[in-house]
């Protein structure tokens, strides 16, 4: 079973010794169309600009405005209508998929973890990237070279254990940490 979650932030629970947590809420999702696989459309609220898709998606299933967004995932739903968050309950272990934070176009040393160069007596030599190539041979710069360019914003997937469930609120408290930042919206899947 999937389900759309957003990222709330991360605590740790008060028991000795604590434990570290990322909280994640279930977002509110209608069921639209169910296939003999167990795969269905699925219509949750999303911060996007209306179109004339969007519109004829909501009056073919009879949805409200606020359910501007559309998506395929495994439920456990029987019908069509509020999906079935009672697989929640019994659940052990999540595969929680985000994308990381974006980070622009960093240097080595942000990137790659690069040491740099000495900061005094006239190095010229901080933070940059160094000797990139060889000599005659192979006289190109070798692929998977780690160098500046565009960090984050990569889709991840970790496991992660269920510590508690508030089925009231929706809110998973998952052991751990799980990449993105707080607000973002994510996908879940129960493994055990």
């Amino acid at each position: 079973m999937e389900y759309i979650v957003e990222k709330i932030g991360m605590s740790r629970t008060i028991e000795v010794p604590s434990i570290p947590v990322t909280l994640v809420r279930v977002i509110d999702t209608k069921v639209c169309e169910i296939d003999e696989n167990k795969r269905a459309i699925v219509a949750y609220s999303k911060n996007k600009q209306m179109n004339k898709a969007i519109a004829g998606q909501q009056k073919k299933y009879n949805l409200p405005k606020e359910f501007n967004s559309f998506m395929t995932l495994s439920v456990a739903n029987e019908e069509v209508g509020d999906l079935d968050l009672s697989p929640l309950n019994e659940a052990k272990k999540l595969k929680t998929t985000f994308k990381t934070k974006g980070r622009g176009f960093s240097g080595v040393v942000k990137r790659w973890n690069f040491g740099g160069g000495p900061d005094s007596h006239g190095s010229r030599f901080h933070r940059r990237v160094g000797s990139i190539g060889n000599a005659e041979w192979p006289g190109r710069v070798m692929k998977g070279k780690k160098m500046p360019g565009h960090y984050g914003n990569v889709t991840v997937s970790v496991k992660n254990e269920i510590v508690s469930f508030d089925s009231e609120t929706k809110v998973l408290a998952l052991k751990g940490a799980v990449p993105g930042a707080n607000g973002a919206l994510g996908k879940i899947r129960i493994i055990k």
